[in-house]
């Protein structure tokens, strides 16, 4: 992982030349629980300028770099930086406390999230992806297969939004997402068993029965639902 980093780095450097005023690693290989099945490997470029010159200097690196699975760079300015951490809390919150600088100047070590913004994202995200997941269910709780696939994926955004969730409610915000399932366990009390669950499934790799799946998902998503409820109730 980090030979490819790094080989990245150099790439970006020489595309964007004096343009790049930073390079950072941010998400589950900054925060310490990165899996190479599950995982990607983000990195955010800021640049003193972006536009249509700098997009096509960096689309061989994209290419690069998608190739290798993970998603493209993402590009912002310096001022996007400064302007866009009230309509993007969640994210900016998570990159402020867990990232790695690769390269130049770390512009988030000082920035300043709106938490009353954080707040009114979370909830919206919360909902959209309850939804989401009762949505998929209906299409595929007949497919092993299907079904196993939606399980694992969501767990991983569900553990990125439960931290935020303990940020809210005023608890320690384990970087882990383990440990996260378990700290929101101990505050409100839920069932963190179906989470642990398919962490385990998701690091041996096993295939679970569709019986088994569809029970999973049953006190799964109880669990979420209390989730939101009680962040309702403490609003």
């Amino acid at each position: 992982m980090n030979e490819d980093v790094d080989r990245l780095v150099e790439k970006i450097k020489s595309a964007f030349g004096a343009d790049l005023r930073s390079v950072v690693l941010y998400g589950s290989a900054a925060a310490g629980d990165f899996h190479p099945q599950h995982s990607d490997l983000n990195v955010l470029c800021v640049l003193h300028r972006l536009g249509v010159g700098q997009l096509e200097r960096g689309n061989e690196v994209a290419r690069w770099w998608t190739k290798k699975g993970h998603p493209a760079p993402l590009l912002l300015t310096e001022e996007e930086i400064r302007s866009s951490a009230d309509v993007f809390p969640i994210e900016f919150y998570d990159i402020k406390m867990q990232h790695k600088l690769l390269h130049g100047d770390d512009l988030f070590a000082t920035m300043i999230v709106p938490m009353e913004r954080h707040r009114i994202q979370l909830e919206h995200e919360l909902r959209s992806k309850l939804l989401r997941l009762r949505e998929q269910y209906m299409a595929s709780h007949h497919s092993q297969r299907a079904l196993q696939q939606l399980l694992l994926a969501s767990v991983s955004t569900f553990g990125a939004l439960f931290r935020h969730v303990l940020v809210v409610v005023g608890q320690p915000a384990p970087a882990k997402k383990r440990e996260v399932f378990d700290a929101l366990a101990a505050a409100f009390g839920l069932d963190a068993s179906p989470f642990l669950a398919l962490l385990d499934i998701r690091q041996t790799g096993r295939s679970f029965p569709l019986a088994e799946g569809r029970a999973l998902f049953e006190n799964y998503l109880a669990q979420v639902e209390r989730v939101i409820e009680e962040m309702d109730r403490r609003a």
